[in-house]
């Protein structure tokens, strides 16, 4: 599968080194050229401009922080119309650790509009540490990682991507549903702000009566 990688950060570096591992082939994009080759570099991919990486791309992740949001899907337009992205962010501030999206409105949402493109919500309640782990297993469980959205096919592209990092998916409902899924994530982002260590996740238990 063709894989474009929108940001350079922790999130792409993590999760692109487990998709390059089953063989993808990913191209990085980034606002800093050198910072994006040189994660295509240790990823065995290649780095392209953003409308590069939108024309290579089956499947994006656009994996940039809230600020650099509006820059990132202003350079890649219209590139992404009707392809499948994994959008892995938080719109959370770190003063009061509270969402800066409108109310009942998800980043997720927002990038689906913005790009035309099919969203679903996915890997935004771990650190990147999480998905660095050679074994997402915790207790014994193996990670289950919620996911949303509205495309069957981009679905099915997710449950795979997840599946291919050691998680196991779980579709939590439609992209309205994203909302809630960055609210959770605001619970987790303070949590690690407070102190406690970046593999710290939720998970979901289950268990017979």
């Amino acid at each position: 599968m063709r894989i474009a990688l929108f940001g350079a950060g922790h999130m792409s570096s993590a999760l692109g080194a487990k998709w390059a591992a089953h063989g993808h082939d990913l191209m990085v994009a980034g606002r800093t050229p050198a910072k994006a080759a040189a994660l295509a570099d240790r990823l065995g991919a290649r780095a392209g401009s953003f409308a590069e990486a939108a024309e290579h791309a089956e499947v994006a992740l656009i994996g940039v922080r809230y600020q650099g949001m509006a820059y990132t899907l202003e350079q890649i337009g219209d590139g992404l119309q009707g392809k499948p992205i994994i959008d892995c962010n938080n719109p959370v501030e770190i003063e009061g650790f509270t969402l800066v999206t409108p109310p009942g409105e998800a980043m997720a949402q927002q990038i689906a509009k913005a790009t035309g493109g099919h969203v679903v919500k996915a890997f935004n309640l771990c650190h990147s540490d999480v998905w660095r782990m050679p074994a997402l297993t915790f207790d014994g469980r193996t990670l289950t990682v919620p996911y949303c959205g509205d495309d069957p096919d981009a679905l099915r592209v997710a449950e795979q991507l997840i599946a291919e990092t050691g998680g196991i998916p779980l579709r939590t409902g439609d992209l309205r549903h994203a909302h809630y899924l960055e609210a959770s994530a605001a619970i987790i982002i303070a949590q690690l702000f407070g102190g406690l260590p970046t593999r710290t996740v939720f998970n979901l238990v289950t268990a017979e009566q």
